[in-house]
């Protein structure tokens, strides 16, 4: 190898070391989402169906004070059904239930009545609907806020 050569190839170094970081750096990053506060990101970044139905709280009520570690939650869903199953085959009537405390996502049920871990104090709870594929409808299908305490 000549003397030239050498130095080239030194030269080169920086450059090719560069490049490298930077396409490693990118695959690491993934793409950027810009979101609300609360919300939380869905797993397709192609178009969204949305959906007529609707969630709700029967238990706990909004104001409601609970004691212990454990909150029971029983949600009502109109217009359409929980499914067992995740899939990419998307209907607007078909899906399931993210619960989030907090604006903490908690849980990802595959039903409408659970018992949820809490710490003692004040707690926003809220559901949303999603698809079955668990990214959001456009648009989303949240319930109210609901204001719940927790005493020890």
């Amino acid at each position: 190898m000549t003397r030239s050569h050498r130095s080239m190839q030194r030269s080169h170094r920086p450059l090719a070391l560069a490049v490298l970081a930077l396409a490693l750096a990118a695959c690491a990053a993934g793409p950027t989402l810009t979101l609300t506060p609360g919300e939380s990101p869905g797993r397709s970044l192609g178009p969204r169906p949305s959906s007529l139905a609707t969630v709700s709280f029967t238990e706990p009520k909004a104001g409601d004070t609970v004691t212990g570690a454990i909150v029971h939650v029983v949600l009502e869903l109109d217009g359409a059904t929980i499914v067992p199953e995740t899939t990419t085959t998307l209907r607007p009537d078909q899906g399931h239930v993210h619960l989030y405390v907090n604006n903490q996502l908690v849980s990802m049920n595959y039903g409408l009545e659970q018992d949820v871990p809490v710490n003692p104090g004040t707690i926003v709870i809220k559901a949303e609907f999603v698809a079955a594929d668990h990214a959001p409808f456009n648009p989303r299908v949240w319930s109210d806020e609901i204001v719940v305490t927790i005493k020890a």
